[in-house]
């Protein structure tokens, strides 16, 4: 199978090597400004394996391929798109972002069966160009059921390689489930500007970590998914105690974090619900207040 990655940050990078690695053709799709220097190869230090694998390099996606794996921010999605020209070539599309928004998005403008809704739950980071390190020792990949006959080659080579992968057939159970998790630990870290370690040994901002994973829970469940709460907490105290989520880590560098994305559903479910979600909300401001004060620096 022939894939294209467009978002060669820690995640696309992750599964780009683990790909060419199995001996698929993999294509990065690189913003035009960092093409011409960007490495032949992708190099890896993982739980999985040390690597270094080649890959081919393009500025847009000009040739057919069987997969397009997004796996930007979900903030540059809007500007990545530009380099998928009308009338691609492309059997599926794959988005591994953070948050829900973006699937409607995507069907509105490729069609609902060529996108496949997909979360992955990983710590991963590009450190320098082409060099990712992939420092969790876990990478979870649940996919819709609705790729299963097209993408079942490539989830098995990424099994193989150490990847937990499962199809699900419930879409709404596979993207809030992700959420739960994500929105609560990514707000509370980056709020408190700790690593999970040090915020869940605080007890007030373990009681703030579990009240707001209460509330997610609340709206996902309203949202016809199925979760389970004991589960997200569970998964959480198995996180190792230096984990920092990729939210605290952009508002520390000073960069757009993903807020309105990894918030926004639960805040907009809420009030379309009329569920209260209050420490949901005073994380967010926190995170707010955060934001503006590194912008003020």
């Amino acid at each position: 199978m022939r894939h294209a990655i467009l978002g060669v940050g820690g995640v696309g990078g992750l599964v780009g090597a683990a790909l060419a690695h199995a001996g698929d053709p993999v294509t990065l799709i690189l913003r035009r400004e960092v093409a011409a220097g960007y490495p032949p190869a992708l190099s890896l230090d993982s739980p999985f394996g040390k690597l270094a694998v080649p890959v081919e390099r393009a500025t847009a996606v000009s040739h057919p391929f069987d997969v397009l794996w997004i796996t930007v921010k979900a903030t540059q999605l809007d500007s990545a798109l530009s380099s998928i020209p009308a009338g691609a070539q492309l059997g599926s599309i794959v988005p591994l972002l953070n948050g829900i928004d973006h699937v409607a998005l995507l069907r509105s403008r490729f069609g609902h069966e060529r996108v496949v809704p997909a979360t992955i739950a990983v710590e991963s980071e590009r450190v320098s160009p082409g060099n990712i390190v992939h420092r969790s020792n876990f990478a979870r990949l649940n996919v819709s059921s609705i790729g299963r006959d097209r993408l079942a080659p490539a989830i098995e080579k990424l099994r193989q390689f150490g990847f937990a992968c499962q199809f699900l057939d419930d879409e709404a159970t596979l993207l809030w489930s992700k959420l739960a998790f994500l929105a609560p630990i990514a707000l509370a870290s980056t709020a408190a500007a700790r690593n999970k370690g040090e915020l869940v040994a605080d007890p007030v901002w373990r009681q703030r970590l579990e009240a707001c994973v209460a509330e997610a829970c609340a709206v996902a469940t309203a949202n016809g998914a199925k979760v389970d709460r004991a589960n997200i907490l569970k998964f959480m105290e198995s996180l190792k105690p230096e984990a920092r989520s990729s939210m605290q880590k952009d508002v520390a560098a000073g960069n757009p974090p993903e807020l309105d994305a990894i918030a926004g559903p639960i805040l907009r479910g809420a009030e379309q619900r009329a569920l209260a979600v209050p420490v949901t909300q005073e994380l967010v401001d926190a995170v707010t207040a955060r934001i503006s004060a590194a912008r003020a620096r």
